[in-house]
């Protein structure tokens, strides 16, 4: 929220004005809390509820609370215009709108067409000021609108801002008039006509959706809403958990004159106080003793008393917050760099959400609706969400803080297409970025930062990497994503820096490469989808997914071995988190897990969960996965470990390599056959390479993913492609052998054939089903000694 006095830069402007006291009488908007709204191309369980009354009637601002305030969501008068007039004060405006709902939107009674070309929307409407709220001052919210706003209150104009996907304030008290005042707004939303040469950020609106691209959401798209304050108040606070000594980290800013004041904070636990501090407009510590740490298995969460207090030590001013005790962090697990949730790794499994409704386009029908999307994470058995390229109410935050679930905020793009910000545009991005990062710093189940997506918006690598390092010194706490997708599309290439490395394969899975500096991600994948008629809709009338499934059963067999394959690459190749697409279809896409209006779930929940849930309970028992020392110079052979199969040795035969039976009556060529001599690794002496004991000269290795025995002719390629570092098994137990130059890829037998796979499906050879057992071996003694 808005920060004042105490306060860091905020690019919102707020004009100091004089009060204005209005002798005419107001025509009011009718007395109805909600026009009709136009019928959806599709309904969502929730839709006949969203104008049943005032709409979204939920107190906006669950992180900080007062008693007192008043919603102004419901029916709006509007004026669209495709030029930039004066406002009209007075007047009754030609069109009724249900605010928080946007023009484009069924819900808000309008529906305009995506490519209206009538950019500046003008809303008024008139309130009273309740009056026991007299001798306060009144805070005018909103809760984001898209894109540049003006308000005024009683014909003076009060402020302005820019940013669609930011909460704004603006102090209207001097305005106010004791009676009827009016209200009205001002928003120029352009999208991405490039109107006056404009560039804001839009994420995936677009005035011609199809495909993943989607209906503009211009105007007031969250809530409006009054609040009385003191004089000198709370205008933010900022909440930090520190598990080290068990203490949160408190540092309150302030509007108005708070000289000689001070600040008790209180940790509650329910209603008893757990610990309590004393400071001031500096950051200060409040003991929270054995604390209870939130995650997504235990989302506990304390509440947070904050009083601000006079130079006496009489209230001024109290808010009420909550917080939750836990830490976001790097550390590597068997020389692999992972993502440690308080202490422990913990694989991030998640979806791709864009929160997008048919009914609501941007805004959610009803705050049961808002929750839904999130509850079915939960149900899918899932720990991690990834809003993509929009930016969800202070409620969704709330709930995603209550349910236990990890959310990657992606920063909103520029348009992805034919973009390069000049040096203003490429500002006012990063403006708004610094706002949404300040406004969700508290929320216990932001983890993540994405700040550029697949080159969207982006011009130069060396502004990419700039940017990322300025979020990850705004908020330390948190991991940042530089650039999520950098090996697809209109990207420049890899940042280098911020905390993870981010991968885009569709269908996938894949990883980017282990690394001891940045963790590896796979940012998007998946994507299979299933048609189901009666519940789609596309503007254009066509419908995408990255490859089609007949039927439910088909789709949730693919899904399964997806995450079997996922897994594979965790143990394997050092993956450590996974965002599938998607967790609803949209309006050009069918890929969810869920119909786009929410009526539907297209997989079978339970074995997704089954899945999901083994996917996750995997990384916590992470076995150590370390270099393996083998005898060199000696004979050994090699056993498989899969049950059924264990009396079966890898062997050549005519150069390929296979497993077959062998004992003590096997002739005397299979056993030699299945002997080889462990030599220093040819690429590398860390490592190990294989020389057959009947054809000395040559050795074990992959052409094509084929394994077999190759005389070594020297070459870089022949001997890399040979040499196999022996490392712990990837069942817990035996030996495991990683290809020196495809890491994560490891020797496999599969259908009595020898396989360099990573089990992450597509071929046969590369099924994810027995993947852990087929590259574990047993490295025995000899058949021919």
């Amino acid at each position: 929220m808005p920060r004042t006095l105490h306060a860091r830069p905020r690019t919102w402007l707020l004009l100091a004005a004089t009060a204005l006291v209005t002798g005419s009488l107001l025509t009011a908007p009718t007395a109805a809390r909600a026009v009709p709204g136009r019928t959806p191309p599709l309904t969502t369980p929730w839709t006949s509820q969203a104008l049943a009354g005032t709409p979204l009637p939920e107190y906006p601002r669950p992180q900080m609370t007062r008693p007192d305030w008043q919603n102004l969501n419901g029916e709006w008068q509007l004026r669209q215009s495709a030029t930039d007039d004066p406002p009209q004060f007075n007047t009754n405006l030609p069109e009724r709108i249900n605010v928080p709902f946007p023009v484009e939107s069924a819900l808000s009674g309008v529906m305009r067409a995506a490519g209206d070309n009538r950019h500046y929307l003008y809303y008024r409407r008139t309130f009273a000021v309740p009056a026991d709220w007299a001798g306060r001052r009144v805070q005018l919210h909103f809760g984001a609108v898209d894109w540049q706003t003006t308000v005024w209150v009683n014909g003076t104009e009060v402020g302005r801002h820019t940013g669609g996907y930011d909460a704004f304030t603006f102090d209207i008290t001097p305005q106010l008039n004791g009676g009827t005042n009016e209200l009205v707004v001002k928003v120029w939303d352009p999208t991405d006509s490039r109107q006056n040469g404009s560039l804001p950020a839009i994420g995936k609106q677009t005035r011609t959706p199809g495909g993943i691209f989607y209906t503009p959401s211009s105007g007031i798209w969250q809530t409006v809403w009054l609040e009385p304050t003191p004089a000198a108040s709370i205008s933010s606070v900022d909440l930090y958990p520190n598990l080290a000594d068990n203490t949160l980290r408190v540092r309150v800013f302030t509007r108005g004159n708070v000289s000689g004041h001070s600040v008790l904070a209180e940790a509650l636990n329910g209603g008893t106080v757990v610990g309590s501090a004393t400071g001031g407009f500096t950051e200060f510590a409040v003991p929270v003793p054995n604390a209870r740490r939130w995650s997504p298995d235990d989302p506990f969460l304390y509440h947070l008393r904050v009083t601000l207090r006079g130079g006496g030590g009489a209230q001024v001013d109290r808010t009420t917050h909550y917080f939750g005790m836990r830490e976001i962090t790097t550390a590597l697990v068997n020389g692999v760099l992972r993502p440690k949730l308080n202490g422990q790794f913990v694989f991030q499994a998640g979806t791709l959400d864009q929160g997008y409704w048919p009914d609501g386009l941007y805004t959610a029908p009803t705050d049961t609706a808002l929750a839904f999307d999130l509850q079915k994470h939960k149900d899918l058995g899932f720990n991690m969400v990834r809003k993509h390229i929009k930016v969800e109410p202070q409620r969704w935050f709330y709930h995603a803080d209550r349910l236990g679930l990890l959310v990657w905020q992606d920063i909103p793009s520029l348009t992805a297409r034919n973009v390069d910000p000049n040096d203003a545009q490429q500002a006012q991005f990063e403006a708004e970025a610094r706002e949404i990062v300040d406004e969700h710093r508290s929320s216990p189940s932001v983890v993540a930062y994405v700040v550029y997506n697949e080159g969207w918006g982006e011009r130069s690598l060396a502004d990419t990497r700039r940017v990322g390092q300025n979020i990850r010194n705004q908020d330390p706490t948190r991991l940042v994503n530089t650039h999520s997708g950098h090996n697809c599309c209109q990207s420049l290439g890899n940042p280098g820096n911020g905390d993870m490395d981010d991968w885009h394969i569709y269908v996938g899975p894949d990883s980017p490469p282990a690394s001891t500096t940045r963790i590896s991600v796979l940012g998007e994948f998946g994507g299979p989808g299933l048609r189901t008629p009666g519940h789609e809709y596309s503007p254009d009338g066509s419908f995408n997914a990255y490859e089609w499934q007949p039927n439910s059963a088909a789709l949730t067999d693919r899904y399964v071995g997806l995450v079997a394959g996922t897994r594979n690459l965790m143990v394997g190749k050092g993956l450590s988190a996974s965002v599938y697409t998607e967790i609803t279809d949209l309006e050009g896409e069918l890929n969810g897990f869920l119909t786009y209006d929410r009526q539907v779930v297209k997989m079978d929940q339970n074995r997704v969960r089954a899945a999901n849930q083994a996917l996750i309970d995997a990384s916590k028992a992470l076995g150590n996965s370390g270099p393996v020392t083998l005898p060199i110079h000696t004979r050994r052979s090699l056993q498989v470990t899969t049950a059924g199969f264990t009396n079966r040795y890898l062997r050549h035969q005519n150069g390929l390599a296979y497993t077959e039976v062998v004992d003590a009556g096997s002739p005397a060529l299979l056993r030699q056959d299945a002997t080889y001599t462990v030599r220093p690794g040819l690429a590398d002496a860390g490592c190990y390479s294989f020389e057959s004991v009947n054809y000395p000269g040559q050795f074990l290795r992959h052409i094509e993913s084929r394994v077999r025995n190759s005389p070594d002719d020297g070459s870089a390629l022949l001997r890399a492609d040979a040499t196999w570092c022996a490392r712990t098994g990837l069942t817990g137990g035996g030996v495991s052998f990683e290809s020196y130059n495809f890491r994560g890829s490891y020797l496999r037998h599969h259908a009595a054939q020898v396989w360099l796979s990573n089990g992450a499906g597509g071929p046969a050879y590369n099924s994810p089903v027995s993947w852990l057992a087929d590259v574990t071996w047993n490295v025995t003694g000899p058949w021919a000694p």
